[in-house]
């Protein structure tokens, strides 16, 4: 029952900053998967990141969808981006899950500490690069769309923190640029869920109540306290100081990467 309330828990956190300033709700569901299921005590240390990894990708699937949905209403989804970037970030998402069931734990979280210091400085810089006046053509939309999709399935994120930065450099405004992001994540989640269930399938080590690296009980755990507390840190968005708290969220991402970087090295 504690683990549960811990899942829960873990969902709120990620759902309530996620509406609330805007980041991938898996920069802090991977970090506390991994303290959770080390409380576990039944998760073998090689297999607690990859597990992390992929359940954070599989809660995404409830989330992304509601998101969408909310900023299509709004016509805030540039479909032809979706369209465009979506069959080489499936691509992207299913090589990575590969490369990651070939990966240590020590290699993966180290690829997420680097992720971490990335974008926590971009976060604290408020760098954007600098827009374009046109669509990118299909080649451009192939290349970011098969690193997006591989970076986020590395990760277990929704594309996020890569997707708006490369949407606002195709000179989407920021409104579009989010609600697109929020539509690009599906396929992500989906096809990454996917391939972290296939790669872990066979793996003997892995724990009860588990398709592959796929914790189902963390995943609906995330999933149900998520869809509610994102709604209430999109209503508190408009009464704080919201580029405030991103700077300190940017310092926290910084201790995060210090902590596991310390498991790393111990």
């Amino acid at each position: 029952m504690t683990i549960i309330l811990l899942y829960l828990l873990c969902g709120a956190i990620a759902g309530f900053l996620s509406g609330l300033i805007g980041i991938g709700g898996g920069l802090v569901v991977v970090p506390l998967l991994n303290m959770i299921f080390r409380l576990q005590g039944n998760i073998p240390p090689e297999l607690i990141m990859h597990l992390a990894v992929g359940t954070s990708l599989s809660s995404i699937l409830f989330t992304a969808i509601s998101s969408t949905r909310s900023h299509a209403r709004m016509g805030g989804v540039l479909w032809k981006y979706v369209m465009g970037l979506a069959p080489a970030i499936v691509l992207g998402t299913l090589c990575a899950a590969y490369l990651a069931s070939r990966m240590s734990t020590a290699g993966l979280r180290g690829f997420f500490v680097v992720f971490l210091i990335c974008i926590a400085t971009q976060m604290l810089l408020d760098f954007y690069p600098h827009p374009r006046k046109t669509m990118p053509g299909k080649g451009a939309l192939a290349a970011a769309g098969f690193t997006i999709g591989g970076v986020s399935s590395l990760v277990g994120l929704g594309g996020g923190s890569m997707s708006v930065p490369f949407l606002r450099w195709c000179g989407v405004e920021m409104r579009q640029a989010v609600g697109t992001s929020a539509a690009i994540s599906w396929p992500i989640a989906i096809s990454g869920t996917l391939g972290f269930i296939v790669v872990g399938w066979a793996d003997p080590l892995l724990p009860a109540w588990s398709l592959g690296y796929v914790s189902l009980p963390a995943t609906l755990g995330i999933a149900c306290s998520s869809v509610f507390f994102a709604p209430l840190g999109a209503k508190l968005a408009h009464t704080l100081p919201v580029p405030v708290l991103r700077r300190f969220f940017a310092v926290f991402l910084y201790v995060t990467a210090g902590e596991m970087l310390w498991n790393i090295l111990h």
